[in-house]
């Protein structure tokens, strides 16, 4: 079996060989990149699984491209940025991000975390790739919602965690709790707030009533419940 690839995008030359190292020690193939121009010329030849972004990039917005690989892209994305305020931890996850390490870290703990990552991955993808409710179809191996009528929404990895639990629990109530002992994460206002926006966009790709949505219900002071019927295949 291939080892899973992990991409590395930073512009610090010691941060790039240090996650190389690290990485490749435990078992994974990496490619390393200092600018993001030159990362995503390489997306067209190549097929991460895994990609590590920082936000201060010399040639480009790191929080954009995060939100292009969420959409584009069927690799996990973890950013590594000194940025350490709630608000860039928050804004980073809504655009998409399935995780977010501060500097400094241990290299140990970036290596559990794209494991953990992983592990996630393949249990997803062993539970099957498409489902289908009330005039739609989530199609996971290529993160797209299709109508009725055929037409497609494409929607981030970050979004298809949390399509893919309320569609694996249709008719239950699903607490924050419950949500992010499965979606992982640190328990807080930033977790929260980061939920709520996933929601949100998913709601609005379903074309839902904001203030009456059919399918994704809010119990308040309780959680989510999801109340169509769904068929997995």
């Amino acid at each position: 079996m291939t080892a899973p690839l992990v991409t590395i995008l930073d512009d610090e030359p010691e941060v790039r060989e240090m996650l190389a190292e690290a990485l490749a020690e435990a078992g994974f193939r990496t490619q390393s990149f200092g600018r993001a121009r030159a990362f995503e010329a390489a997306l067209n030849r190549m097929t991460p699984d895994v990609c590590l972004v920082d936000l201060s990039l010399p040639d480009t917005d790191g929080l954009a491209l995060v939100h292009r690989l969420a959409l584009e892209q069927g690799a996990a994305v973890i950013i590594i940025s000194g940025r350490a305020q709630v608000q860039d931890r928050v804004t980073g996850l809504e655009l998409g991000a399935d995780d977010y390490i501060t500097k400094p870290f241990d290299p140990a703990e970036v290596v559990a975390r794209i494991r953990a990552r992983l592990r996630d991955n393949r249990a997803a993808s062993r539970a099957g790739t498409t489902a289908r409710f009330t005039g739609w179809t989530a199609h996971f191996d290529r993160y797209a919602l299709e109508d009725a009528e055929g037409g497609e929404t494409p929607f981030s990895h970050a979004e298809a965690e949390v399509l893919r639990l309320f569609l694996e629990n249709p008719k239950r109530l699903i607490s924050r709790a419950q949500m992010q002992e499965s979606l992982g994460g640190a328990a807080g206002d930033s977790f929260d707030r980061a939920m709520d926006v996933r929601i949100s966009r998913l709601r609005t790709k379903l074309r839902e009533d904001p203030k009456n949505p059919r399918l994704i219900k809010t119990i308040y002071g309780a959680g989510y419940i999801f109340v169509g019927e769904v068929d997995w295949t």
